[in-house]
């Protein structure tokens, strides 16, 4: 039988190739050769890549995008674009094409949070949204977000982060650890998580050890992995709420949330951006 070269391929065939590979292989197969390279820019292989549902997508966009080409549309998606009137933010993984969701502060359960006493909402710089909420002060701190397992990517391992900030003046957050949890349907992940650095964390676990009713609070705290902030590179401070996978064709709302209800501590200066849900590996 007379062998084909690749070479000797249609163009099409060659995109119908590359579509069934991943965005990172393409971008790596381009330079290999003339036809790879042209097949590359082929409308045929990135609309492969595109998640099913990015003209509804789109069409929540809060500003219009024009692309050329979907190799152009992907990578602008790659980029972030605000939807539903500014209260989430949606993103592609460049390398996999995967969804990526980040639900705005406004778009959360915060009890109290229209209570101008306890929180107040106010534009920052370096937030992708046009208000961040700031804690003034309470004592029952509970933030909670749902969002529905449908318009995530299928076959996919996600996790949960809570973005923010600690203000300077900020207080009482520290006493006793917050609870973190991600519910899906009747499996939960849950934790503990300080909003500190690790050298502090260390210094407020000895006071913990020293203080009878901190004691006492700490043992009625759910049992599991305890978290502190990880800075990120765009300046803000996350800290994981749990994990969760997205087998395909599942419906529902997955909850995510962090609470300190029990110290009965004031405190103040906590800085939320917003939750975000990305794949994790």
């Amino acid at each position: 039988m007379e062998s084909i070269s690749f070479n000797s391929l249609p163009d099409d065939c060659i995109s119908k190739i590359l579509s069934l590979t991943t965005p990172r292989d393409v971008c790596r197969c381009s330079p290999i050769s003339l036809d790879l390279r042209i097949a590359g820019f082929s409308n045929v292989a990135w609309e492969k890549f595109l998640p099913s549902d990015y003209q509804n997508i789109l069409s929540g966009s809060v500003f219009p995008m024009h692309c050329s080409s979907k190799k152009e549309l992907y990578f602008r998606l790659c980029d972030s674009v605000l939807i539903e009137g500014g209260k989430k933010n949606f993103w592609l993984e460049k390398s996999t094409g995967k969804k990526c969701y980040m639900l705005s502060a406004s778009d959360l359960s915060i009890p109290w949070g229209n209570d101008s006493l306890h929180w107040s909402w106010k534009p920052l710089a370096q937030s992708r949204f046009p208000e961040v909420a700031e804690l003034r002060t309470i004592s029952w701190l509970e933030i909670q977000g749902e969002i529905n397992a449908r318009i995530l990517s299928p076959k996919t391992k996600y996790a949960a982060y809570l973005v923010l900030k600690i203000a300077d003046r900020a207080y009482g957050l520290n006493a006793i650890p917050s609870e973190i949890s991600v519910e899906v349907g009747d499996q939960i992940s849950a934790g503990t998580a300080y909003m500190q650095n690790q050298d502090t964390q260390k210094q407020n676990l000895g006071r913990l050890l020293f203080s009878n009713r901190m004691e006492v609070l700490k043992s009625r705290l759910i049992e599991g992995d305890q978290r502190i902030p990880c800075d990120r590179k765009d300046g803000w401070m996350e800290i994981e709420l749990g994990e969760f996978f997205i087998d395909g064709g599942d419906e529902g709302e997955i909850k995510m949330s962090l609470k300190e209800i029990k110290g009965q501590q004031l405190k103040g200066g906590l800085i939320i951006e917003g939750i975000e849900v990305r794949p994790k590996e």
